[in-house]
């Protein structure tokens, strides 16, 4: 590479930023060193020169630090990055765990993740261990949406799009007939591994949320629309495995050793009262949803449902038909399990 003053100062740039950082720091003597193995061996290094060269980067916002080191030394780093460690680590966790994105994305990703930091700090983000890819989305058909998504949010522009789903055949079939939907966007969120768009769907008139990898032959159109006022935060806090449903006052009781599980799910700031000794109650705003429902029967006798009356009926009709599925089904295994309910050998359902 020839040396002059501009390729001097970019490279001196280059190399303060991938070798230097909080921990790593360079002498004067080391950074011509290093500089001589990319401009070649003969390549001349005057400290007064870089040092002035340290100063111009400096005055365009690339500040390198000095500290004292030994035998009277100066070291210099550069230090400033976008990114933190914790905040790179996050950012990495976050594309490995993405199913939708696959290996070769993931790792150009996570290539491109350890060139915002020193090479140093890259050495300790963990290696592109990728984890089994379970998803089947089509991830080219995500990509796209998420571009068209992100236009029609930002410049507030209305959507059009066909939804659907797979059959038990694994063929992806549309709903309402294949028609279009017409859905003011309000949100591209992600949530359990999915990205979904919350917006107001003009079909029924109401805020909705559909799945990206579910939408087909998206377009945004010209037609701009004015945006209600829209509390998103509480719209996601009150889905249950983003099941759409009418806001309900509920009330649930959990046995004591579930109070972290619920706490994680709707914050320390959550309503919770203790009735006894091992049970405490939980009062919140939900969407009546089969999410809901799943939700609170995961934890099968530990979580009882207090109110409304239209939740508690609905919970006891998924146990019933649970008790059914399993039930026996001829009469004397029938009457031998009977016996045991009233022996109190097993528990009734």
């Amino acid at each position: 590479m020839e040396l002059n003053n501009s390729t001097r100062i970019l490279k001196l740039q280059e190399l303060l930023s991938q070798e230097t950082d909080e921990w790593n720091q360079l002498s004067m003597k080391e950074i011509a060193e290093k500089l001589r193995f990319i401009f070649g061996p003969e390549a001349k290094f005057d400290s007064r020169t870089l040092k002035r060269d340290m100063n111009t980067l400096g005055d365009v916002g690339f500040e390198v630090i000095e500290n004292p080191g030994e035998f009277n030394k100066t070291l210099y780093s550069y230090q400033d990055r976008v990114f933190e460690t914790y905040q790179l680590r996050f950012l990495n966790d976050a594309v490995l765990s993405a199913r939708f994105i696959p290996e070769k994305d993931k790792k150009e990703l996570i290539k491109r993740l350890r060139q915002l930091t020193s090479k140093h700090i890259a050495k300790t983000l963990p290696d592109p261990v990728l984890f089994h890819q379970t998803s089947s989305d089509p991830y080219e058909q995500v990509k796209i949406n998420i571009d068209h998504v992100h236009t029609a949010i930002s410049e507030r522009k209305v959507l059009h799009y066909q939804y659907g789903s797979y059959n038990v055949n694994k063929e992806f079939e549309l709903h309402r007939n294949g028609e279009t939907y017409e859905v003011e966007p309000y949100a591209l969120i992600w949530q359990q591994d999915y990205y979904y768009l919350i917006g107001y769907f003009r079909g029924t008139g109401e805020m909705r949320h559909y799945r990206l990898d579910r939408m087909r032959n998206i377009s945004v159109t010209e037609e701009t629309f004015k945006k209600d006022q829209f509390d998103l935060q509480n719209y996601v806090d009150q889905s249950f495995h983003m099941f759409s449903g009418e806001d309900t006052r509920i009330k649930v009781q959990f046995h004591k050793s579930l109070l972290n599980v619920v706490i994680d799910r709707f914050g320390i700031d959550a309503s919770i009262k203790q009735i006894d000794e091992d049970h405490f109650e939980l009062s919140t705003n939900a969407k009546m949803s089969t999410g809901l429902v799943v939700w609170i029967m995961q934890w099968g006798s530990k979580a009882k449902v207090v109110s409304p009356e239209s939740l508690v009926e609905w919970v006891r009709r998924e146990t019933r038909a649970m008790y059914e599925q399993y039930s026996p089904d001829n009469v004397e295994e029938k009457q031998t399990l009977n016996h045991e309910i009233e022996s109190g050998s097993v528990d009734e359902l």
